[in-house]
C-alpha cells in the first residue's frame, strides 16, 4: 500500500514539473515593463534630468533604498558615453549603466547591465512626447528572457514589481520638473 501511494505521488510531482516546463516553454523569449506620466512641463525641462546620470539622485527610485551605496560615474559627463555604475545592498544589487544614444529633447536610450544578485543585459528607452504645453513620458525596460527568467516570472511578476519603481520614479521626475 505504501508503495502504491509512493509511486502515485511520484507521477502527480512528475507530472506537474513536466506542466511547469512545458509552461515556461511557451513563454515569450523576450520582455518589457513600460511606464508613462504626463508632465505639465516641455520636454526640454526634463531631458537634463534622464541625460545626467548625477541628476538621477534626486529622482531614481533606487538612490535611497541603500543610503551607502557606492556610485561611479565616468565617460561623458552627460549624454551618449556616460557611465554610471552601482554597488549596493540585496534591494539594488550591483551594475552598470550607459547612456548608448540621445536625442534632445524626445529619446534616450541606456544599455543596463546588472551584475547582482543576478546577471541580465537590458535596454532602457525614456521617450519624450510633447503635447501641447505638457509631456508625456515613458520610461520602458526590455530585453532577452531566458529560460530561468521564464522560470522566475511564472513566480515573481516583473511587470508588478519593476512597474512599481518606474511609477514611483515618473512621480519623482514629475513633482521635481513641475516645481
Amino acid at each position: 500500500m505504501l508503495q502504491t501511494i509512493l509511486i502515485i505521488i511520484a507521477v502527480i510531482v512528475v507530472i506537474g514539473v513536466a506542466a511547469l516546463l512545458g509552461l515556461t516553454m511557451t513563454m515569450p523569449n523576450t520582455f518589457r515593463v513600460q511606464r508613462s506620466a504626463t508632465m505639465k512641463v516641455p520636454p526640454e525641462k526634463i531631458f537634463p534630468l534622464i541625460n545626467d546620470f548625477h541628476q538621477w539622485l534626486a529622482w531614481s527610485p533606487w538612490e535611497k533604498l541603500d543610503p551607502a551605496l557606492k556610485r561611479t560615474y565616468s565617460g561623458s559627463s552627460s549624454g551618449p558615453g556616460a557611465l554610471y555604475e552601482w554597488e549596493g545592498n540585496k534591494q539594488v544589487g550591483k551594475g552598470r549603466m550607459e547612456i548608448t544614444e540621445a536625442s534632445p529633447p524626445s529619446k534616450l536610450t541606456l544599455k543596463l547591465d546588472f551584475l547582482k544578485p543576478f546577471e541580465a543585459h537590458n535596454t532602457v528607452d525614456f521617450l519624450l512626447d510633447r503635447q501641447g504645453d505638457s509631456t508625456n513620458v515613458t520610461w520602458a525596460m526590455y530585453g532577452p528572457q531566458g529560460f530561468i527568467f521564464k522560470l522566475m516570472h511564472l513566480v515573481f511578476n516583473m511587470d508588478k514589481m519593476v512597474g512599481k519603481d518606474y511609477e514611483a520614479g515618473l512621480a519623482n521626475l514629475k513633482s521635481i520638473v513641475e516645481k
